[in-house]
């Protein structure tokens, strides 16, 4: 195990750099897992991580203990920094003092849509898109892709609503919908508080790529008109629409549930 002391140090200077902005995890291409869930999830599903970082106050934490031991087994790189120096890179309030660093995944897209699929369109907000990556592979739903405007699917925020969804999840960002769209061998069905079809009138015992909208706005008028059907979940109340979160998890879970029945 290695020890950081100082605020000079190449590699602190790279995790507070990471931490704090998303162009720099972008064009490092890596970012920080967060906490102790998120790191046992990678240990599991990826193995040892380019690198283990923690506090030397968590040291004697028995879950950190035992997710150090198993980098050094793994032959990880695990480094040491003071409680004060991990906390000014830490973006969570009451952590356990662990995380990882990782290099994000870049994906090119092999084919057309031949299997379910989410497609997010514009979505800005990363507690958003980490639940719909998380309902996403709880509903085994594999692949994931995003639009350019779309919130990056490996910042902190987002990981953490996702709660270890990355890992088990095929995410493919920057992509033009459009021609991904127009290219499909499945049925696209775009998600509009202004359709009439019913989500429940829609048989679902095939593959289908979902396409979410922007919080706001929706999905875009030009993608809406390619979609082989537009979709309105129903509900009550005064409420005007869903939350995108939690139309994407009900529109995931019918899928689920007539593919069970």
């Amino acid at each position: 195990m290695k020890h950081i002391t100082s605020r000079d140090n190449p590699l602190y200077k790279e995790l507070k750099h990471l931490a704090t902005s998303s162009q720099a995890r972008r064009k490092a291409g890596r970012t920080l897992l967060d906490g102790v869930h998120l790191c046992q999830a990678w240990l599991e599903l990826r193995g040892a991580p380019p690198q283990c970082i923690v506090s030397e106050g968590a040291l004697h934490n028995p879950e950190v203990e035992a997710i150090v031991r198993r980098c050094e087994e793994l032959h990880a790189h695990v480094t040491a920094l003071p409680d004060a120096l991990y906390n000014a890179v830490t973006q969570v309030e009451h952590g356990v003092g662990l995380m990882f660093l990782v290099d994000t995944p870049v994906r090119a897209i092999d084919g057309a849509l031949s299997q379910s699929a989410v497609l997010l369109d514009n979505l800005q907000d990363p507690g958003n898109v980490g639940s719909i990556l998380r309902s996403a592979a709880a509903a085994g739903i594999r692949q994931v892709y995003c639009s350019a405007g779309t919130a990056f699917c490996w910042s902190p925020k987002v990981l953490r609503a996702a709660m270890g969804a990355h890992f088990v999840l095929e995410i493919f960002e920057n992509v033009d919908l459009a021609e991904l769209v127009k290219a499909s061998k499945v049925a696209v069905l775009a998600t509009s508080g202004y359709a009439t079809q019913r989500l429940y009138d829609i048989d679902l015992r095939q593959p289908v790529a979902w396409l979410m909208g922007h919080e706001g706005q929706g999905v875009a008028d030009d993608l809406l008109a390619l979609a082989t059907h537009q979709v309105v979940i129903p509900h009550l109340g005064q409420i005007e629409s869903l939350n995108v979160a939690a139309c994407a998890a009900v529109c995931f879970f019918e899928q689920l549930r007539q593919n069970q029945a």
